[in-house]
Order: C-alpha cells, then structure tokens, then sequence
C-alpha cells in the first residue's frame, strides 16, 4: 500500500489526515477524491478502513517558506483485521488513532476483498461509483429476507434499478432467460401504478419465460373476498351523519347472504366466501321500505301490503323485494314505519350506481374463463392467478394503471392481504412439520406514497392497514416489502421503519434527504450528503444485507421498463404530427 500522509486529529466520527506534499498528491490524485478509500495504521496489528468525505488545503509556513498542504477528512467505516499475512473487514468498531499514524491508499486487494463475492455476499446488485471494475455483492438472505426500500427523486433510475435488481435474481440477462431449461423458486409480486414494468419482462416465446401481468381486462377480485373494512370503503361513506346504522344492516345481510350461499359453513363478516351483493342491496331496500304491524296480534313484525305478516324478515329481505302496507293510525289495521325506514336513500343510491360502474366490473361482476360466475369453489383459482401459479411464472406484475384510483386502495389491500394470509397458512402448515416456508415472495410497492403516505384521509386506510401489517409480520412468513418512492418522507412511518436494507439514489429535496439521514447509523449519515449529486443509476446502499456502506452504480436492465421522459423539445421540432383519435377515444370511453 502507497503512504500519502498523517493523522494530525482523530475522533469516533472523523479522522482529518495531512498530506505534506503537492508532488504526493499530485502522484496520486486519481485516489484522493471523495468517495474513495484510505487505510489507517490504529497503532497495533489492525488497521482502519475509511472513506474520503472532504478535501481541503492549508498553508503552512516552513523556514520561511510558504508550503501548500492538503487536509482529507474521512469516515471511518470499519477494521482490517490481518491473520495469517491476509486482511478481513470486521465492520463498525474502529479504534481511534494517534496523531502521526501513517495513511495509506487502499489497495485493490484489499478493496476486492472486502466487496468481493463469499459464502454470504452473493447476490451482485452492481459495482462501485468509484472503480467500475469491482462488483458489489450483498447478502441476498439478508436483502430479500428483510424489507427494503429504493427511493430517489423523478429521473433518478427508480425504475431501472429495481428491473436490474428483479432481473438479477429472476437470472434474465440481456434478454435471455438464463434459467429456461430449470425453472427456478422465485416469487416477485410488483404493483405497477403506471404499466412500466411489463415491458422489462416480457422475453420472445423461445426464451420460456412466463409473465403473469395482471391489468384490469385479466384481472379477477371479487368482492366477496374483501373484508369487513374492504366492504365499507368500497360501499359506505364513513363520514355520513347515519353511517354506523348503514354498516350495522350491511354486515347483517352480508352474513345472512353468506349462510344462505355456504349452507353448514361456520362464516362471519370476514370469512371470504361468496355471497351476494344484489341480496344485499335487496336487504337493505327492504330495511329502507319497512311498515311494522301495529297491531296487538304480531305486534311489531314487519306487515305486507296485503296485511300478511312477515314470520322471519332476515330470510325474506334477501331473496324478494317486499311491498309493504301502508301506514295507518287506524286501530284495526294500525302500522308505522320501521326503524330504518326513509333513512338508507343515499347509500341505496350508493349501492346502484357502484353496481352498474362498469369500470368495477373486475370486482363486483367476476366470472371465470368458461363465463360462469365466480364463488366460493373458485377460490384456488383466484389464488393461483394472484400468486403466480396459473402459468407458473416467478413474477407477477399488477397493472394498477386502468384501476380507478376512488378503488386503487381496495385492490391493493385486497390483494395485499391475500398473498399475506397465504404465506401466513402455507407458513403454519410447514411449521407443524417442523419446516420453514419454501415458497417466500416479495412484493415491490411502486410508487409507494401514492397508496401508503405517511398522512391521507379514509380512502388510504384499506392499503396503509394491510401493508403496515405486512411491514410488522409478514417477515415471519416468508413474505417481504421493497417499498419504491420519489418521496420517502411522505410515506408511511411504520412501514419505512421496518424497512432494514435502503438503496438511495439522487435525492434533491431536503426533507428526504434529512429523512434518510436519521434512518441511517450515525457514521454512515455524512454518506447523504452526496445524494443531491450522484448521477442517474448511482445510490447509496446501506443496510443489514451490505459488508460496507457503498456508493454503487446499477447496471442498466434489459429489456428495460417503459419509464422514459418524453423528449419534448425534439418532439416540438419535428414536423407537425396527425392523429388518428378513435383508438385513443376508444380506450378512454372504455375507462
């Protein structure tokens, strides 16, 4: 190793080294910048490994001669602990060094050694800022097996790190599947807002790789797989003045539809089985219409137009829609509105216009490929299209761009909580076996603030709940987050917290970059202050899955995602252009 100067001040945080002389420098400017590595002699057998952070120069006055020095700071990031003639990286807990301790370039061997490829360090997510020709391998346990997250302002290379990175572990290489003649056990879920990533992973046919995309024409969600607080977003205005008598009768009939449909089933409001929104809408017309006998016999059951009583209302609201009497003080025939009568108009209204969206059709009318509606019996189909194994594909890109955002929440907590529920059963089946989970996923949360901020009002309570849950315990059951966004400061507090590995690209605003600091350990946090400056596809990586905290360039994926900006200055100079509008009409009348 090439000696270039001295330690004159040291403490936990920062070493300030000199260098005495112009022609040293000089000589070795090519590795005396910022974001290159220095070796420190701590004054026993170890060493110190650090990064350069700043450089400066001094003046100094030597036997009357005005003399240039130049100081470097430098962040100490670990030890070089020498056995047997060779050097190992232990990282943190560095000693701190006496002033005149030498300090050294750091060799390429050594670098190779530290970011070099090992038993844990195996998964390669791109090389060094700083030396292209060393590869940066992580633990991939420790990356996929955590929550991560990948954040970075708009242009920064979002997009393209995370198709490198999916890429890389799906083993698609220029193109080319490189595992087509032996499948291998990945599982990648990606919610795709802007119907980006299809395109980075759609091979030609001969390539045998299978894409399961999801968009809103293959798309099938039933609604009678959401839950109790799924139902109520989708149907219920929380804010209504008569909201808790709207909820108490929707739960009723929706449990009393669910009996009816799944005879000798134990079922409760959120048991996923079929039952039937029309019935529903029936129950609660009938609540909303209701004349209650007035009369001493039957006193108080609901009475028909033709002065019948009805025995057993719960059974007869949800098959037929009832005339009920008229009202009347009369002591013979005497009957009164029931005790919801008048007050459902608005959510009826609700019920109707919700029911013939056809832009909900993908939820609320649900039929199989043969045309035959969807129910309980077809619910290992629906799960097998969700989890990737109608076409046995390792990735499943959901398509959320023709999602109506008033139910974008609904769909990705539903879907959320379906591939959490089952790892979390596929996981209790393996541990009574005594085995762990061998079919774990990941689930890549594009655009995250879009659906999990960190403030919002009812509408992203859906999606924040079931993905928060995810973040506190999907861990257990083999499933994880890599939660992607331009603004990590907005998004979900809870959720980023759990996150344990971060690749940071460019960030120029100041409240995400002073956000990232404070997730990041203390003598990594001066690492953030060169993110306003890092080109597109450069990030920081740091985290439990990385040796050392690193300044990385990712590799540009092919095929890439459909994330280009427009060039809209050379498209304004090409000449004027005709359009055809009937596709594009088309599309937009069709939602």
């Amino acid at each position: 190793m090439k000696t270039i100067g001295k330690v004159i001040c040291s403490n936990e945080n920062e070493i300030t080294v000199q260098i005495d002389s112009i022609d040293i420098f000089e000589q070795h400017k090519e590795d005396i910048h910022v974001g290159r590595y220095l070796v420190i002699d701590d004054g026993n057998l170890n060493k110190i490994f650090g990064v350069i952070k700043n450089i400066e120069t001094s003046e100094k006055i030597i036997n009357s001669e005005l003399i240039l020095l130049y100081i470097v700071k430098v962040t100490p990031l670990g030890s070089l602990v020498e056995e047997e003639g060779k050097f190992s990286f232990v990282n943190g807990g560095t000693n701190i060094p006496s002033p005149t301790e030498l300090v050294s370039i750091a060799s390429k061997e050594i670098i190779d050694t530290i970011f070099s490829k090992n038993g844990k360090y195996n998964f390669n997510i791109g090389t060094l800022a700083t030396n292209n020709t060393i590869n940066y391998y992580v633990n991939g346990n420790n990356f996929f097996g955590k929550h991560s997250a990948i954040v970075g302002s708009t242009g920064s290379g979002k997009s393209c790190a995370v198709a490198s990175i999916i890429q890389n572990v799906l083993r698609i290489k220029e193109a080319k599947n490189q595992c087509k003649s032996n499948k291998i056990n990945s599982h990648i879920i990606i919610y795709d807002l802007h119907s980006e990533y299809k395109h980075a992973f759609e091979l030609v046919e001969e390539e045998n790789f299978s894409l399961n995309n999801l968009d809103v024409d293959k798309l099938v969600l039933p609604y009678w797989l959401m839950n109790s607080s799924e139902l109520e977003s989708l149907f219920i205005e929380s804010n209504e003045f008569n909201s808790y008598n709207q909820i108490s009768q929707f739960k009723k009939a929706v449990i009393l539809s669910k009996t009816k449909h799944n005879p000798g089933a134990k079922v409760t409001y959120d048991t996923p089985v079929y039952f039937d929104i029309n019935e529903v809408l029936m129950y609660i017309k009938n609540k909303n219409n209701e004349v209650i006998n007035k009369v001493d016999t039957d006193y108080g059951k609901p009475i028909r137009k033709d002065r019948t009583i009805i025995n057993d209302p719960d059974t007869v609201y949800i098959d037929e829609v009832v005339e009920f009497a008229s009202t009347s003080t009369s002591k013979d025939s005497k009957a009164s509105n029931g005790p919801y009568n008048g007050e459902f108009e608005r959510f009826i209204t609700r019920l109707e216009n919700k029911l013939s969206d056809k832009r909900l059709d993908f939820i609320l009318k649900s039929y199989d490929d043969k045309g035959n509606l969807l129910k309980t019996e077809g619910f290992e189909n629906i799960l097998k299209q969700i989890i990737g194994y109608i076409n046995n594909s390792n990735i499943t890109i959901l398509d959320l761009s023709g999602i109506p955002f008033e139910v974008l929440s609904i769909v990705i907590s539903l879907f959320s909580r379906i591939v959490f529920d089952f790892c979390f059963n596929y996981s209790k089946i393996k541990h009574f076996e005594e085995l762990n989970n061998d079919i774990p996923y990941t689930i890549v949360c594009e655009e995250a603030h879009n659906y999990i901020p960190r403030n919002g009002g009812a509408e992203y309570n859906s999606s924040k709940l079931s993905i928060e849950r995810i973040a506190k315990e999907g861990r257990k059951y083999g499933l994880n987050l890599m939660i992607v966004s331009q603004r990590p400061s907005e998004l979900s507090e809870t959720i980023l917290s759990q996150c344990n590995n971060f690749v940071v690209l460019k960030l120029t605003n100041v409240n995400d970059q002073n956000y990232i600091k404070k997730l990041l350990p203390d003598n990594n946090s001066s690492l953030v202050d060169n993110l306003p400056c890092l080109s597109a596809g450069e990030a920081l990586v740091v985290g439990d899955a990385v040796s050392l905290p690193s300044i990385i360039k990712l590799p540009m994926p092919n095929p890439q995602p459909s994330s280009e900006n427009v060039n809209v200055y050379d498209e304004w100079n090409e000449p004027w252009k005709a359009i055809n509008f009937d596709p594009t009409i088309d599309k937009w009348l069709k939602g």
